[in-house]
């Protein structure tokens, strides 16, 4: 069981945000820049440090590909830590039980990577040329979220490996053969990917409130 040492986490807000219509990770959300919504939900559910990466002055320069920024964040990670969050600060609803959850399950030692997930609910077809080709058995189909706790080490490995395909951090530990499992995440981790999705992020921010 690994009990040692605090967990770090990098909050990657570097993205152009090319489907928002710009840069979002400062889009004000109920008073405040999406990061910081995140980050404070990071702090609450663990996180000893936060670092940074976007281009905010003080943060860390992000780069080119979102695999690129988590690994410019993670050169700022001691070597002495053991565990390290990966989160997107376009996750901004994520709660600090979730954060909690996921180094709670990376703690007990047996894996490497631990990721949210939440059922597949819809029918999912896969299409060619908008021709349905097949029905996706769902059974066996999760939607996987952030924050993401990583064995820092190992991560740190998978990155050098590298997979120009990987489209997380959880793909890149697969790639390398090692074991990430999931944990149950969270329906209301909406992830801001249009403007009109601030309106619900709003709106599941004050239901969630009481």
């Amino acid at each position: 069981m690994t009990t040692s040492g605090d967990v770090w986490a990098v909050l990657v807000a570097a993205g152009l945000g090319s489907r928002f219509g710009g840069p979002k990770h400062s889009v004000n959300l109920d008073g405040e820049p999406m990061w910081a919504h995140a980050e404070a939900a990071l702090r609450s559910g663990g996180a000893a440090e936060v670092v940074l990466v976007g281009d905010e002055e003080g943060w860390v320069e992000g780069g080119l590909r979102r695999r690129d920024s988590v690994a410019n964040g993670l050169d700022r990670v001691p070597s002495d830590i053991e565990l390290v969050l990966v989160h997107d600060a376009a996750r901004p609803l994520a709660s600090a039980d979730l954060v909690r959850r996921v180094i709670d399950r990376l703690r007990v030692g047996d894996v490497a990577g631990v990721v949210p997930a939440v059922p597949v609910r819809d029918t999912i077809k896969q299409t060619r040329h908008e021709a349905v080709v097949v029905t996706v058995d769902r059974s066996s189909l999760v939607a996987v979220q952030t924050p993401q706790g990583f064995v820092a080490s190992v991560l740190r490995r998978a990155h050098a490996a590298g997979d120009d395909d990987a489209t997380d951090d959880a793909m890149l530990l697969e790639a390398i053969d090692e074991p990430v499992v999931t944990v149950p995440g969270e329906p209301t981790n909406l992830k801001i990917t249009f403007p009109e999705d601030l309106k619900l992020a709003s709106y599941l921010r004050a239901s969630s409130s009481g």
